[in-house]
């Protein structure tokens, strides 16, 4: 007997089938079966059905002889279920990775309850995912399994069944079954909830609600939607049969109408002439279920009293008003935005102030960070101001005064100060004036291309405007180098007058400054575990995809690692599990790599700073040849790594596995790799900086060499090598060990 039972209808969904039964078929618990029923379809889903079920002894082909509708083909499905769980996907629809693992552990904490609530995200065509609204409604705090008079909010959430699992024995004794028509989720979702003796929730997005262009049933114009009312009348039947569920009604009847509402006024959903026939339909209804003393708002009591015409004048009222109060906004930011340049305009004509210097970061905090501190350390005269972009407001560094763009103190700060610092491009609308020094810190050492090089990589170069570009560079004064493959990487990309200034990488010192104490500090403030051994996974963005999935399974190398290590995850996807930190929000990466003990990433560029560490590091390169041939890149790093290269994911579990990731050939390769792009970042680079760009100096601190560098220790520097149990037999061999 499986623990689950998947039950997957299909009907006219060939293109989207393979991709929903593989997502089940991969989940990281195998313990299910997968009942496919073929609903008739006279596409091929039938044939791809068969397929699956001959290269998978854990899919069930069903094929029924005439077409049932979603409801019965469910139905059928169920009556060939064995496992202790049932859970109903829809054919377009997808499941996440380990999302039955999360499911089954959950069913194990709160006790195998009847019916378990997880939550879900809408994918759409063009690769956005937005997580349900209503998951504060699933939180797993507080008592459970419950009742659902005991968490009623779970009534608001999506009345569907795919985003729930059922125990089979529970569904069986209740007798519940769907009925057909468009809308039959609502007589099934409604009963199981309320009849549940034990109901819980998980915190976590199970299912990709795929939101279809065009083909998908409720996004069709028809009459069918009148469904809605026969379906109601079957919830509230099965209440007046259980007198016990009468408490109920109240909740249902806002439910109902709001509903109404809903498929009246959503788009596309009702044929044209039908609509005052709806409100008719609803008028009928509410009168026939109505409970005294409900209150509800105002256009669902326009639904409840058939008010077709009211309804119809409220919603061209409110049209108006939105198209009035849309042009009224965008007159005041007209308004608005000619008032301030006119401010900027006179602020240019007035004296610059040699005390005065602006920092700004593309993201986080970075180089410009790093010298802002080092302004106000050795040129203490100086006072600084940070550019907080919206959205950037929590990750402003402690010190300089904050401002937003657009505002009159943003313009007068761009007019007027000496030194603007950044890591990208400031305001377009930026004239530099005479005596203004404009230091471009860059974004760290490339390995893809970058600047006009990225002219032959449209997918990486995207909408670049490269007359802005060069009209950028025309305004900087120095541009910072951190090594010689760099400082010849800049000149040629971005031509132009400025001077390099091959210092170091000023956001690099503290990897120099830092104690062990630091590192056991923002190892607890992360929440590393005493004694783990902390992973940095930061992978490079792949600019020829649409949506950044991870190529690695970070829970699947966790488990083959053992307890012992953690996964600090800088990753743009949600990430999950125990022993996966989410980092993704932390401003600053060079903490990030101080708190860890080894770096994992692809093509990223952290790996030339890190490299200063003298940490180990392992790279990733299982998609190298498309990474290339999309960005382009300065020189084959698997030629020249900084440390271990693993192909795939088993080599890569090999290399952690086996301890190669900190023997003495990822030692000897990390060295030579930090010979070459680590020569001055010996905790100086930014001193050396406002020495020369400030101060005006000629004779900058030396450079120590690398043999007298000592960075901060990992935590696990002196702890015994990190390995695993590993099986009998031959292990793979790995690419540079």
């Amino acid at each position: 007997m499986p623990r689950f039972s998947v039950i997957v209808p299909a009907h006219q969904v060939q293109a989207y089938l393979s991709e929903c039964l593989d997502s089940v078929l991969s989940q990281s618990y195998p313990d299910l079966e997968l009942i496919a029923v073929d609903d008739c379809s006279p596409d091929a889903c039938g044939e791809i059905i068969d397929e699956y079920a001959a290269r998978d002894a854990r899919v069930k082909a069903l094929h029924l002889a005439e077409n049932q509708g979603l409801g019965r083909a469910r139905n059928a499905g169920m009556a060939e279920a064995t496992g202790d769980y049932l859970v109903f996907l829809d054919s377009d629809d997808t499941l996440t990775p380990d999302a039955l693992r999360a499911v089954a552990d959950r069913l194990k904490e709160t006790g195998d309850p009847d019916v378990l609530v997880f939550d879900y995200a809408r994918t759409y065509w063009d690769g956005r995912t937005v997580r349900n609204q209503l998951a504060a409604q699933l939180t797993e705090q507080g008592p459970a399994p419950f009742r659902l008079e005991d968490r009623p909010g779970l009534l608001r959430v999506l009345m569907v069944a795919w985003n729930k699992a059922y125990q089979r024995e529970f569904v069986q004794a209740r007798g519940f079954a769907f009925p057909p028509g468009y809308y039959e989720d609502t007589p099934w979702t409604f009963p199981v909830l309320m009849t549940a003796e034990s109901i819980a929730t998980l915190d976590r997005v199970c299912v990709h609600y795929r939101q279809r262009r065009q083909g998908s049933i409720l996004g069709t114009t028809s009459r069918k939607h009148f469904d809605l009312f026969e379906q109601y009348d079957r919830v509230f039947a099965y209440v007046d049969e259980r007198p016990e569920l009468g408490r109920w009604r109240p909740e249902l009847f806002r439910r109902m109408v709001d509903h109404y509402a809903v498929v009246f006024t959503r788009r596309g959903r009702l044929p044209r002439g039908s609509r005052g026939d709806f409100l008719r339909r609803a008028r009928v209804h509410c009168r026939r279920h109505h409970v005294p003393g409900v209150r509800i708002r105002l256009r669902h009591a326009l639904v409840r009293f058939g008010l077709h015409r009211s309804f119809r004048a409220l919603q061209l009222a409110a049209a108006v008003r939105r198209r009035t109060v849309k042009t009224a906004v965008k007159l005041a930011r007209a308004l608005r935005t000619a008032a301030l340049q006119l401010h900027y305009r006179v602020q240019l004509r007035l004296p610059l102030r040699s005390d005065r210097a602006v920092f700004a970061a593309h993201e986080g905090h970075g180089d410009p960070a790093a010298l802002e501190e080092a302004f106000r350390t050795y040129a203490p005269r100086l006072s600084t101001a940070w550019i907080a972009r919206r959205g950037q407001e929590d990750v402003v560094p402690p010190g300089p005064r904050r401002l937003r763009p657009g505002t009159a103190a943003y313009w007068t700060a761009l007019a007027r100060s000496r030194y603007l610092v950044s890591d990208a491009g400031l305001d377009r609308r930026l004239r530099k004036r005479p005596g203004q020094v404009f230091v471009q810190t860059q974004q760290g050492t490339p390995l893809g291309h970058a600047g006009l090089d990225l002219q032959e990589r449209p997918a990486a170069a995207r909408d670049t405007d490269f007359a802005e570009l060069l009209r950028g560079v025309d305004q900087w004064d120095y541009v910072l180098s951190g090594n010689r493959h760099a400082t010849l990487t800049w000149e040629r990309v971005h031509p132009g007058r400025y001077t390099t200034l091959e210092y170091g990488l000023p956001r690099n010192d503290v990897f120099q400054r830092a104690t062990a104490a630091d590192v056991a500090g923002l190892r607890a403030s992360l929440g590393v575990p005493e004694g783990a051994v902390a992973i940095l996974y930061a992978p490079a963005h792949r600019d020829h995809r649409r949506t950044q999935h991870p190529l690695l399974d970070l829970e699947r190398v966790l488990r083959r690692l053992g307890p012992r290590f953690v996964v600090l995850a800088r990753t743009p996807v949600p990430v999950g599990g125990t022993r996966i930190i989410d980092v993704s929000g932390r401003p600053d990466l060079s903490a990030l790599c101080l708190a860890s003990d080894v770096l994992l990433t692809d093509y990223a560029s952290v790996m030339f700073d890190y490299a200063g560490l003298d940490r180990p590091i392992v790279v990733h390169t299982e998609d190298w040849a498309a990474y290339a041939a999309a960005r382009g890149v300065y020189f084959d790093l698997r030629a020249f790594p900084p440390g271990a290269v693993a192909r795939n994911e088993d080599e890569l579990i090999d290399i952690f596995a086996t301890g190669h990731w900190r023997g003495s050939r990822s030692a000897q390769l990390r060295a030579a790799f930090r010979e070459r792009f680590c020569p001055w970042d010996d905790g100086r680079a930014a001193e050396r900086v406002v020495r020369r760009v400030v101060l005006g100096e000629t004779e900058l601190p030396p450079v120590v060499p690398l043999a007298d560098r000592f960075p901060a220790p990992s935590a696990c520097a002196r702890s015994p090598l990190a390995t695993v149990p590993q099986p009998s037999g031959p292990l793979p061999v790995t690419e540079s060990l």
